[in-house]
């Protein structure tokens, strides 16, 4: 059996006085698309942020296809560092993709899927812009490299911030409610491209309100709520009746998103 792609073991994540997280524990298994859904404010994009280390837990582990991120733990609960070194060889496997586009508006969709080609792999500029135009074909914007941010659709523009993360050649993609700032006809541009990476087998864990994608898409729900894993299965279990209360009541907040066919 094959480890899984990422590994949470009681991560507990606070602010201050604020606990977030409440002792998680997750597996996310290896070439699947896992959807975590909950209301706003329960953890997921938390979650999500320390899957990536953009955020330190403040106890607890995450592992990365076998291998330790940020922080070992041993059975006192003494934390020491992971290496630098070893962490950015973990970290280098994993590329996210935001609510916010966060592209470069000085350069064009081929120079912003290109540039990190060149910083963070040291390409050559012909190398990097080959590299880089087959991520735009891959996200069908091909037509689409010479024009700048301000020259393309929220729908163009998250579709190249795709690209920007899959040229690194990651064995994970993270998604933050990439279609959060979407109107419904260019979300449906995102979450289509999405589709053909799940097609392809790339391991995808993805926080988003798009209920329907979920339920058609992924193939294991994390339901959240308050900081805590409440349920997590496939989407036949999730979405059939009778469903655990909470999630009952947060489902019944989306009349039709296109889970009505597993429910």
């Amino acid at each position: 059996m094959s480890l899984p792609a990422i590994a949470v073991k009681s991560l507990v994540k606070t602010f201050g006085d604020t606990t977030v997280l409440h002792g998680i524990d997750l597996e996310i298994p290896q070439g699947q698309v896992s959807c975590l859904i909950g209301p706003s404010g329960s953890g997921k994009s938390t979650l999500l942020r320390c899957m990536a280390f953009l955020e330190e837990a403040t106890s607890g582990t995450i592992a990365i296809n076998g291998e330790t991120l940020g922080f070992t733990e041993n059975v006192r609960g003494v934390r020491e560092r992971v290496p630098a070194a070893a962490n950015r060889a973990i970290r280098a496997q994993i590329g996210m993709v935001f609510q916010q586009f966060n592209l470069w508006p000085h350069m064009t969709a081929l120079g912003n899927v290109s540039e990190a080609l060149k910083l963070v792999q040291k390409m050559n500029r012909k190398e990097a812009e080959e590299l880089a135009m087959a991520q735009l074909v891959k996200v069908g914007l091909e037509s689409r490299a010479g024009h700048y941010p301000s020259q393309l659709s929220g729908g163009q523009q998250q579709r190249v911030a795709i690209a920007r993360a899959l040229a690194l050649k990651p064995k994970i993609m993270l998604f933050d409610e990439p279609t959060s700032s979407l109107d419904p006809e260019l979300t449906g541009e995102v979450l289509n491209v999405m589709r053909d990476l799940a097609a392809e087998g790339m391991t995808m864990v993805v926080v988003s309100h798009e209920i329907g994608f979920a339920a058609t898409v992924g193939q294991q729900i994390t339901f959240l709520d308050h900081g805590k894993v409440q349920f997590s299965g496939p989407p036949q279990e999730v979405f059939k009746k009778p469903r655990n209360p909470r999630l009952e009541q947060f489902l019944d907040t989306y009349l039709d998103r296109g889970a009505s066919m597993l429910m």
